[in-house]
């Protein structure tokens, strides 16, 4: 037990430095891991371990079933973290649950413009940089000055995968207005010489649409972007590349179009959409 405790440390540091997880992620990891740790039932024999999870799994079974697959799935990573390092260990009652595939509802442009109208340059910048660039909060809360040029800027994403996005003018301008008005020395967001948190700019974005009698998370900010893209006819392989996606089927499940647009898709690309199915009388 002793030994898999220690190695829960050198797990969750393998999370942040070769994953390139964010705290918040990381802190989740760590009170599923204790909560696991605590219910389930962990026998050692001849250097092999075992964990029985049902005491654990009825212990959260009331939760929510997305939460539940999120807190098995943080779990299966540590044991297979485990065997990796040459532990002999296995994992009983850790079958998968179905989870209802739910995306974030995206943000009209319309609701996002009535929003920022009483912003400060600050909210506006952190508004504007998530709906304009699709980055994940985590991205914003890392972003250094140094990344930042006149055309492009470089973001170091999950697993430290470095994209590069295109900046619009209008962005570039406000930057600029932001960092004079600020001076930001490393990160683009700091706050007594130190880089704003993730939860800090989660309560500025809040903040901001409650304004104006709305509830929305950095996260739907991103899709709205992605949305947008693609409502407007961008390339899916090149959202993907714009959004750091591993997969391009992330993105085809991330970015869903409305049926108005695919129908109108449908109808100017199909040759029988264009002629006549019956011909010319």
């Amino acid at each position: 037990m002793i030994l898999l405790q220690d190695n829960k440390k050198v797990f969750l540091e393998y999370l942040y430095d070769i994953c390139g997880y964010s705290d918040l992620t990381l802190k989740s990891y760590d009170e599923t891991l204790k909560e696991m740790f605590f219910y389930s039932d962990i026998s050692c024999e001849a250097d092999a371990y075992v964990i029985e999870l049902m005491p654990y799994r009825l212990h959260i079974a009331s939760q929510k079933a997305k939460t539940i697959s999120r807190k098995l799935s943080a779990v299966r990573s540590f044991v297979s973290f485990l065997r990796k390092r040459d532990i002999s260990i296995s994992l009983h009652s850790d079958e998968s649950i179905k989870v209802p595939k739910a995306l974030p509802k995206p943000i009209s442009h319309e609701h996002i413009l009535l929003a920022l109208e009483e912003a400060s340059l600050q909210e506006r910048c952190i508004v504007l940089m998530l709906y304009t660039l699709g980055l994940r909060i985590s991205e914003l809360a890392s972003l250094h000055v140094s990344q930042i040029g006149d055309e492009w800027i470089r973001v170091v994403g999950k697993g430290k995968k470095e994209r590069t996005i295109p900046l619009l003018s209008q962005i570039v301008a406000l930057i600029s207005e932001y960092r004079s008005a600020y001076q930001p020395k490393e990160y683009l967001f700091e706050r007594n010489g130190a880089k704003l948190s993730e939860n800090s700019l989660r309560y500025i974005i809040t903040k901001v649409f409650q304004k104006a009698g709305m509830k929305v998370t950095p996260h739907q900010l991103r899709h709205s972007y992605a949305t947008e893209l693609l409502n407007h006819n961008a390339r899916i392989a090149d959202v993907s590349e714009l959004l750091g996606h591993a997969s391009m089927a992330t993105t085809q499940i991330y970015t869903k179009l409305g049926s108005a647009l695919k129908m109108e898709n449908y109808l100017k690309s199909h040759p029988l959409c264009k002629d006549s199915i019956h011909g010319s009388s």
